[in-house]
Protein backbone atom coordinates (compact mmCIF):
# COMPACT_ATOMS: atom_id res chain seq x y z
CA UNK A 1 0.00 0.00 0.00
CA UNK A 2 1.86 3.55 -1.26
CA UNK A 3 0.83 5.83 1.59
CA UNK A 4 1.57 9.67 2.49
CA UNK A 5 2.29 10.08 6.38
CA UNK A 6 0.23 12.51 8.54
CA UNK A 7 -0.99 14.88 7.03
CA UNK A 8 -2.30 18.01 8.54
CA UNK A 9 -5.66 17.90 7.71
CA UNK A 10 -6.09 14.11 8.97
CA UNK A 11 -4.78 14.85 11.92
CA UNK A 12 -1.94 13.03 14.32
CA UNK A 13 -1.10 8.73 13.46
CA UNK A 14 -3.76 9.31 10.34
CA UNK A 15 -1.89 7.90 6.97
CA UNK A 16 -3.20 8.24 3.77
CA UNK A 17 -3.32 5.28 0.63
CA UNK A 18 -2.47 6.90 -2.35
CA UNK A 19 -4.52 4.18 -3.98
CA UNK A 20 -7.77 4.17 -2.33
CA UNK A 21 -7.33 7.48 -1.58
CA UNK A 22 -8.89 6.59 1.92
CA UNK A 23 -7.27 7.54 5.62
CA UNK A 24 -6.29 4.88 7.89
CA UNK A 25 -4.31 4.51 11.31
CA UNK A 26 -1.34 1.86 12.23
CA UNK A 27 -4.69 -0.27 14.01
CA UNK A 28 -6.25 -1.30 10.38
CA UNK A 29 -5.72 -5.07 10.25
CA UNK A 30 -4.78 -6.23 13.60
CA UNK A 31 -7.28 -6.74 16.57
CA UNK A 32 -6.82 -3.05 17.26
CA UNK A 33 -9.01 -2.22 14.12
CA UNK A 34 -11.97 -0.03 15.38
CA UNK A 35 -11.06 -0.04 19.14
CA UNK A 36 -11.09 3.79 21.02
CA UNK A 37 -9.02 2.60 23.78
CA UNK A 38 -5.43 4.54 23.37
CA UNK A 39 -2.68 1.87 22.14
CA UNK A 40 -0.82 2.45 25.08
CA UNK A 41 -3.75 0.89 27.02
CA UNK A 42 -3.32 -1.60 24.61
CA UNK A 43 0.51 -2.18 25.01
CA UNK A 44 -0.10 -2.10 29.09
CA UNK A 45 -2.52 -4.57 28.79
CA UNK A 46 -0.80 -6.75 26.45
CA UNK A 47 2.16 -6.67 28.80
CA UNK A 48 0.03 -7.78 31.55
CA UNK A 49 -1.29 -10.81 30.47
CA UNK A 50 2.08 -11.17 28.60
CA UNK A 51 4.51 -11.14 31.98
CA UNK A 52 1.67 -12.62 34.35
CA UNK A 53 2.72 -16.65 34.45
CA UNK A 54 -0.77 -17.66 35.70
CA UNK A 55 -2.92 -14.93 33.43
CA UNK A 56 -4.51 -11.86 34.51
CA UNK A 57 -8.67 -11.50 35.52
CA UNK A 58 -10.65 -8.89 33.32
CA UNK A 59 -11.51 -7.51 36.65
CA UNK A 60 -8.00 -6.86 37.39
CA UNK A 61 -7.39 -5.45 33.83
CA UNK A 62 -10.73 -3.16 34.59
CA UNK A 63 -9.26 -1.60 37.34
CA UNK A 64 -5.88 -0.70 36.66
CA UNK A 65 -6.64 0.64 32.89
CA UNK A 66 -9.52 2.42 34.16
CA UNK A 67 -11.60 1.19 31.68
CA UNK A 68 -15.25 -0.94 32.36
CA UNK A 69 -15.28 -4.59 33.19
CA UNK A 70 -16.82 -5.19 29.59
CA UNK A 71 -14.17 -3.60 27.52
CA UNK A 72 -11.47 -4.97 29.69
CA UNK A 73 -13.21 -8.37 29.09
CA UNK A 74 -13.29 -7.25 25.33
CA UNK A 75 -9.52 -6.47 25.66
CA UNK A 76 -8.43 -10.05 27.13
CA UNK A 77 -9.72 -11.56 24.28
CA UNK A 78 -8.27 -9.95 21.28
CA UNK A 79 -5.29 -10.36 23.54
CA UNK A 80 -5.27 -13.80 23.32
CA UNK A 81 -6.45 -13.98 19.38
CA UNK A 82 -3.17 -12.24 18.80
CA UNK A 83 -1.56 -15.01 20.73
CA UNK A 84 -3.08 -17.71 19.17
CA UNK A 85 -0.24 -19.59 16.88
CA UNK A 86 -1.27 -20.08 13.07
CA UNK A 87 0.41 -21.95 10.73
CA UNK A 88 1.30 -24.87 12.63
CA UNK A 89 3.32 -27.88 11.51
CA UNK A 90 3.64 -31.02 12.84
CA UNK A 91 5.92 -31.45 15.58
CA UNK A 92 7.93 -34.19 16.25
CA UNK A 93 10.18 -35.95 13.71
CA UNK A 94 13.14 -39.00 13.65
CA UNK A 95 15.20 -38.93 17.06
CA UNK A 96 12.28 -36.68 19.16
CA UNK A 97 10.10 -37.77 21.16
CA UNK A 98 6.16 -35.99 22.44
CA UNK A 99 4.85 -36.66 25.37
CA UNK A 100 1.00 -36.82 25.16
CA UNK A 101 -1.54 -36.75 28.59
CA UNK A 102 -5.00 -35.10 29.43
CA UNK A 103 -6.38 -33.41 32.01
CA UNK A 104 -10.07 -32.69 33.67
CA UNK A 105 -11.02 -29.87 35.38
CA UNK A 106 -14.11 -27.68 36.04
CA UNK A 107 -17.33 -29.00 35.22
CA UNK A 108 -19.39 -29.54 31.83
CA UNK A 109 -22.34 -27.51 32.20
CA UNK A 110 -26.81 -28.22 30.93
CA UNK A 111 -27.56 -31.50 29.05
CA UNK A 112 -23.82 -32.61 29.02
CA UNK A 113 -23.21 -32.79 32.39
CA UNK A 114 -26.30 -34.41 32.99
CA UNK A 115 -25.36 -37.09 30.12
CA UNK A 116 -22.08 -37.69 31.58
CA UNK A 117 -23.49 -37.79 35.38
CA UNK A 118 -25.84 -40.19 34.21
CA UNK A 119 -23.26 -42.56 32.27
CA UNK A 120 -20.41 -43.78 34.12
CA UNK A 121 -18.48 -44.18 31.00
CA UNK A 122 -18.63 -40.41 30.09
CA UNK A 123 -17.05 -37.79 32.36
CA UNK A 124 -18.57 -34.98 34.26
CA UNK A 125 -15.44 -32.63 33.96
CA UNK A 126 -13.97 -30.83 30.85
CA UNK A 127 -11.36 -32.73 28.45
CA UNK A 128 -7.96 -31.22 27.69
CA UNK A 129 -5.34 -32.71 25.66
CA UNK A 130 -1.77 -31.47 25.55
CA UNK A 131 1.00 -32.22 23.13
CA UNK A 132 4.40 -31.20 24.59
CA UNK A 133 7.52 -31.32 22.38
CA UNK A 134 11.18 -30.08 22.24
CA UNK A 135 9.37 -27.61 24.83
CA UNK A 136 6.60 -26.19 22.95
CA UNK A 137 3.38 -27.20 23.70
CA UNK A 138 -0.09 -27.66 21.43
CA UNK A 139 -3.56 -27.97 23.91
CA UNK A 140 -6.52 -28.70 23.24
CA UNK A 141 -10.07 -28.50 24.82
CA UNK A 142 -12.18 -31.59 23.50
CA UNK A 143 -15.72 -32.91 24.25
CA UNK A 144 -14.50 -36.36 25.87
CA UNK A 145 -10.53 -37.60 25.98
CA UNK A 146 -11.37 -40.55 24.04
CA UNK A 147 -9.37 -42.95 21.81
CA UNK A 148 -10.96 -41.32 18.73
CA UNK A 149 -10.22 -38.01 19.65
CA UNK A 150 -7.08 -38.24 20.56
CA UNK A 151 -5.79 -40.90 17.41
CA UNK A 152 -7.22 -37.91 15.22
CA UNK A 153 -4.87 -35.11 17.50
CA UNK A 154 -2.15 -36.91 17.17
CA UNK A 155 -2.27 -38.17 13.79
CA UNK A 156 -2.74 -34.27 12.89
CA UNK A 157 -0.24 -32.66 14.75
CA UNK A 158 2.54 -35.07 15.23
CA UNK A 159 4.69 -37.03 12.18
CA UNK A 160 5.15 -41.00 12.43
CA UNK A 161 8.58 -41.19 12.73
CA UNK A 162 8.13 -39.64 15.92
CA UNK A 163 8.60 -41.62 19.80
CA UNK A 164 5.14 -41.01 21.67
CA UNK A 165 5.45 -41.09 25.49
CA UNK A 166 2.29 -41.60 27.62
CA UNK A 167 1.13 -42.77 30.88
CA UNK A 168 -0.80 -46.63 30.98
CA UNK A 169 -3.64 -45.09 30.09
CA UNK A 170 -5.49 -47.22 27.34
CA UNK A 171 -6.63 -44.66 25.38
CA UNK A 172 -3.21 -44.54 23.79
CA UNK A 173 -2.79 -48.01 23.08
CA UNK A 174 -3.94 -48.36 19.61
CA UNK A 175 -2.24 -44.79 18.49
CA UNK A 176 0.76 -45.73 20.05
CA UNK A 177 1.39 -48.45 17.38
CA UNK A 178 1.41 -45.77 14.40
CA UNK A 179 4.46 -44.12 15.66
CA UNK A 180 7.79 -44.88 15.46
CA UNK A 181 8.10 -46.12 18.97
CA UNK A 182 5.17 -45.70 22.30
CA UNK A 183 6.68 -46.05 25.34
CA UNK A 184 4.80 -45.90 28.70
CA UNK A 185 5.49 -44.73 32.30
CA UNK A 186 3.21 -46.47 34.99
CA UNK A 187 2.25 -43.51 37.19
CA UNK A 188 0.66 -46.23 39.69
CA UNK A 189 3.82 -48.28 40.50
CA UNK A 190 5.33 -44.50 41.29
CA UNK A 191 7.55 -44.81 38.08
CA UNK A 192 8.02 -41.10 36.09
CA UNK A 193 11.19 -41.86 34.29
CA UNK A 194 11.29 -45.04 32.63
CA UNK A 195 14.68 -47.01 32.06
CA UNK A 196 14.57 -45.35 28.09
CA UNK A 197 14.18 -41.93 29.38
CA UNK A 198 10.14 -41.85 28.95
CA UNK A 199 8.74 -39.06 30.80
CA UNK A 200 5.20 -37.43 31.25
CA UNK A 201 6.76 -34.63 33.31
CA UNK A 202 7.06 -31.92 30.97
CA UNK A 203 3.43 -31.96 30.11
CA UNK A 204 2.43 -32.53 33.56
CA UNK A 205 4.19 -29.06 34.87
CA UNK A 206 2.36 -27.19 32.00
CA UNK A 207 -0.70 -28.37 33.43
CA UNK A 208 -0.11 -27.76 36.90
CA UNK A 209 0.54 -23.51 35.72
CA UNK A 210 -2.46 -24.25 33.74
CA UNK A 211 -5.19 -25.09 36.39
CA UNK A 212 -3.44 -22.77 39.23
CA UNK A 213 -4.19 -20.30 36.38
CA UNK A 214 -7.50 -21.51 35.44
CA UNK A 215 -8.94 -22.07 39.34
CA UNK A 216 -6.48 -19.23 41.17
CA UNK A 217 -7.13 -16.56 38.51
CA UNK A 218 -9.57 -17.08 35.73
CA UNK A 219 -12.03 -19.25 38.66
CA UNK A 220 -14.85 -18.59 36.06
CA UNK A 221 -14.54 -19.65 32.67
CA UNK A 222 -17.71 -20.78 30.22
CA UNK A 223 -16.73 -23.77 28.90
CA UNK A 224 -17.18 -22.33 24.92
CA UNK A 225 -14.69 -19.84 25.72
CA UNK A 226 -12.00 -22.39 27.56
CA UNK A 227 -9.96 -23.09 23.97
CA UNK A 228 -9.05 -18.94 23.75
CA UNK A 229 -7.80 -19.31 28.07
CA UNK A 230 -5.40 -22.51 26.89
CA UNK A 231 -4.25 -20.64 23.78
CA UNK A 232 -3.04 -18.02 25.95
CA UNK A 233 -1.16 -20.76 28.38
CA UNK A 234 0.41 -22.06 25.15
CA UNK A 235 2.21 -18.93 24.38
CA UNK A 236 3.30 -18.20 27.35
CA UNK A 237 4.65 -21.62 27.71
CA UNK A 238 6.44 -21.43 24.41
CA UNK A 239 7.85 -18.14 24.73
CA UNK A 240 9.18 -18.92 28.33
CA UNK A 241 12.73 -18.72 27.63
CA UNK A 242 12.73 -15.24 26.54
CA UNK A 243 11.93 -11.37 28.73
CA UNK A 244 8.75 -10.70 29.35
CA UNK A 245 9.35 -7.34 27.62
CA UNK A 246 10.15 -9.70 24.29
CA UNK A 247 7.02 -11.96 25.11
CA UNK A 248 4.87 -8.68 24.86
CA UNK A 249 6.25 -7.51 21.84
CA UNK A 250 5.90 -11.26 20.25
CA UNK A 251 2.09 -10.95 21.42
CA UNK A 252 1.86 -7.55 19.66
CA UNK A 253 3.12 -8.72 16.70
CA UNK A 254 0.64 -11.56 16.52
CA UNK A 255 -1.98 -8.67 16.17
CA UNK A 256 -1.19 -8.32 12.69
CA UNK A 257 -3.89 -9.56 10.32
CA UNK A 258 -6.45 -11.19 12.83
CA UNK A 259 -9.80 -9.49 13.83
CA UNK A 260 -12.38 -10.30 16.87
CA UNK A 261 -15.22 -8.69 16.80
CA UNK A 262 -17.45 -8.55 20.24
CA UNK A 263 -20.24 -11.10 18.97
CA UNK A 264 -17.66 -13.16 17.86
CA UNK A 265 -15.74 -13.11 21.25
CA UNK A 266 -18.96 -14.24 22.62
CA UNK A 267 -19.34 -17.15 20.62
CA UNK A 268 -17.37 -20.70 21.35
CA UNK A 269 -13.47 -20.55 20.28
CA UNK A 270 -12.19 -22.78 17.37
CA UNK A 271 -9.45 -25.14 17.78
Amino acid sequence: MDTVSQYKTFGEGWHHCRTCRKKFTVRVGSIYERSKIGLHQWILATHLMAASKKGISAHQLHRMLGVTYKTAWFMAHRIREAMKETHLGPIGGPGSAVQADETYFGHKKGRAHERARKNPAMSAKRAVVSLVSGGKARTFHVKSASSQTVRRLLVENVTRDTELHTDESPIYMRVGGEFAKHRKVNHTSGQYVGKHGQTTNAVENYFSVFKRGMKGVYQHCSEKHLQRYINEFDFRYNSRDITDLERRDKAIAGAEGKRLTYRRAGQRANV
